[in-house]
């Protein structure tokens, strides 16, 4: 091949093609991703779940804002006896107890005495005691680019929730049906986020006023079409 021209060209497309977009957590971020003795795996990975409760490391005005200090799960309500079941044990019992978020776990005679639309896990944790205005940032890493569906397991009101990503808004989304109480679950989709690069990244859950929130599952759009008949 002598012709110089042609080289060139094909010496840029080879370059363009190797290239490849990633993504990055905001560099004045100064969050990390939750881990401790039990949580050993750091950054969720997407697609997959990200669990509501496992919000970064860092404090409150970094990781998350709560409207007061106190953690009304761990750090108020799960000091009394009775709500310390047998079935969890003192690492769930108290569970970031000294962060404002206010952190719970699924219990016997509260969530799990009745009926659910979904029957959520025991001991799952989910966040509570929700305030408008409230947020928690959650360092993921996602495995591959495109739009995914996300489903919440929750509680309650068919409020609004939104997701901004590396800083800038992403995704609205509407908790589509009620349930009866605070401990009455449900799990369903809410709405579509895009991931426009692979790579780590910062999704911030903005929440407000009547509602537990569990976990969010990320499924990618295709793979959901494909799977319907």
């Amino acid at each position: 091949m002598n012709n110089p021209t042609l080289v060139a060209a094909l010496g840029l497309m080879c370059c363009c093609t190797a290239f490849t977009v990633r993504a990055e957590v905001p560099a004045d971020y100064q969050g990390k991703p939750f881990a401790d003795t039990f949580h050993k795996t750091g950054a969720p990975n997407i697609p997959g779940i990200v669990q509501c409760a496992l919000y970064d490391l860092g404090g409150e005005g970094v990781a998350y804002h709560d409207t007061d200090s106190t953690n009304s799960g761990s750090g108020r309500l799960n000091l009394e006896t009775k709500h310390q079941r047998p079935h969890a044990g003192e690492y769930i019992w108290h569970f970031r107890k000294g962060d404002g978020v206010d952190v719970s776990f699924v219990k016997d005679f509260a969530d799990l005495n009745h009926t659910n639309l979904v029957t959520p896990p025991i001991n799952q944790f989910y966040i509570g005691w929700t305030e408008d205005g409230e947020w928690c940032n959650y360092t993921v890493n996602v495995t591959r680019p495109g739009d995914y569906r996300i489903k919440a397991l929750y509680t309650f009101q068919t409020n609004t929730v939104t997701f901004d990503l590396n800083g800038k808004p992403a995704a609205t989304c509407r908790l589509p049906l009620p349930t009866a109480s605070f401990h009455q679950w449900n799990l369903a989709d809410i709405g579509i986020i895009h991931f426009p690069a692979a790579g780590p990244q910062l999704l911030t859950f903005h929440y407000g006023k009547g509602n537990n929130f569990a976990y969010f599952e990320f499924e990618p759009v295709e793979a959901v079409t494909a799977a319907k008949p």
